[in-house]
């Protein structure tokens, strides 16, 4: 089953309390009762309930909206949504909240509005209807279409068309930047990846410039590398091919422009856009690649560090990962769950990079492949790493008939892809033609078994 990376409720939003440039106040309250705040600002407690239910479900999807395209915050903003009505929604700080609403937004507040194929709040744009018209919802309009007998959700089609639906218990979660806090280079291999490379080739529909990307596949390469490069030239940012947090911020400005996600004519975000390719945590009694990734490391790692231990590298995760992993998130001061979520993958790859950046030079020596360089090889890519690869290849092609003789260049090519492929296939790993630690690691014991075997006969 794909994993989708599906907006969640927040635990709490932060309100400008006036127009976004003005030096109005920042408040940060809980999500649920941020709701109670607006619905008693903006809808009377007297309405039908019908109607007081749809006008609830436009205000919790237009809050999640700004939060989900991260609206004021892509804008170098340090708030999720301000309390004017002149551009959003309005939030009185410590006005009273009335009871029957305060009871409906305890019911319904873990659910939102979408357009049937799209996993974004939708944009529910409303108006009172009498001082104020627009072309989503009227807030007084409501009210007659519930004293005609129409339900909550009937309401809501009335103003925005029938593909709509509800989502209903949505998990709630801390708030967090969508910008992961490190910057994204050539060699990364995660899910905010994955992420930017589908935003940057839905921009270039409009911005034909930028080349698109492919695969898309969590993997950056050098066509995702080029691909920052011009979107960071036309958008006149430095051009490093570097995805820092003003890239990151500037791609998610444009992608909601393009996909017009805070407009009622909104493309939408459908599910394989929001499917991401790596697992977010891995824990006991799982098995396959992300596991044997784990392993490699700590095994690598619990070498040098003899205060850490060393898991046999087997894809399964089994008590002695478990208590590996748990002895490593403890030493590094990380909680002590035995879990693998985002931080533990963090630290993993920081102390890996920082005990390859220590070794001497030259400390494999000649005879044994050198280690996983730390990073994913992929086709376009140059250096001595590629070099390293492509001399290991050709020599296991020697002993391997299927595998194709390659020069070495120091350059990935296709000749290098289709190795990696032919080699994959092999020795039954995913076949990709990109070099993870997975392949790196098969193939260094492949190579260091064959010169052992070499040398002895």
């Amino acid at each position: 089953m794909p994993i989708v990376n599906y907006p969640y409720i927040p635990e709490t939003i932060t309100v400008h309390l006036g127009p976004p440039n003005s030096p109005a106040e920042n408040v940060t309250v809980p999500f649920i009762d941020y709701v109670k705040n607006v619905a008693s600002s903006e809808i009377f407690p007297t309405w039908p309930e019908s109607a007081l239910r749809a006008n609830i479900y436009v205000i919790i999807t237009y809050a999640l909206n700004r939060i989900y395209t991260e609206w004021y915050r892509s804008r170098g903003f340090d708030f999720d949504i301000t309390g004017s009505t002149q551009f959003d929604q309005a939030f009185v700080k410590d006005r009273e909240i009335f009871g029957n609403i305060s009871d409906i937004v305890d019911e319904i507040f873990d659910s939102y509005v979408v357009r049937r194929g799209s996993i974004e709040p939708f944009f529910t744009q409303f108006c009172n209807g009498t001082t104020v018209k627009c072309k989503g919802l009227s807030q007084w309009g409501t009210v007659d279409l519930a004293n005609q007998g129409l339900t909550p959700y009937e309401i809501l089609q009335y103003y925005y068309g029938d593909d709509i639906d509800i989502v209903t218990n949505v998990p709630v979660a801390g708030i967090e930047e969508s910008f992961p806090g490190y910057p994204l280079r050539l060699g990364d291999s995660e899910n905010n990846v994955k992420i930017i490379q589908t935003e940057l080739n839905r921009i270039a529909d409009n911005y034909p410039a930028i080349p698109k990307i492919s695969p898309v596949n969590g993997v950056f390469g050098v066509s995702t590398e080029n691909a920052v490069k011009k979107f960071q030239e036309i958008f006149d940012l430095p051009v490093t091919g570097v995805v820092d947090k003003a890239t990151w911020y500037l791609i998610k400005r444009y992608y909601t422009a393009v996909k017009k996600l805070t407009e009622l004519i909104s493309e939408g975000i459908s599910y394989e856009e929001a499917e991401v390719p790596y697992t977010e945590e891995v824990s006991l009694g799982m098995s396959g690649l992300p596991v044997t990734v784990i392993q490699y490391y700590l095994s690598i790692i619990g070498y040098f560090n003899p205060a850490l231990d060393m898991p046999p590298v087997d894809g399964y995760f089994g008590e002695s990962t478990l208590d590996a992993v748990k002895t490593f998130q403890q030493y590094y001061g990380l909680p002590v769950t035995g879990v693998v979520a985002e931080q533990t993958w963090l630290k993993l790859n920081e102390v890996y990079r920082d005990i390859l950046g220590g070794l001497p030079e030259g400390y494999e020596g000649s005879t044994y492949a050198k280690l996983y360089p730390g990073y994913v090889l992929s086709e376009g890519m140059r250096g001595q790493d590629v070099t390293d690869l492509q001399t290991y290849l050709s020599f296991i092609g020697k002993y391997y008939r299927d595998l194709p003789q390659i020069p070495v260049t120091g350059y990935f090519g296709p000749q290098t892809r289709d190795a990696v492929y032919t080699f994959q296939r092999l020795f039954g790993l995913p076949i990709s033609g990109v070099v993870s630690p997975v392949t790196w690691r098969e193939i260094a014991r492949q190579y260091n078994f064959l010169k052992t075997t070499e040398a002895s006969g």
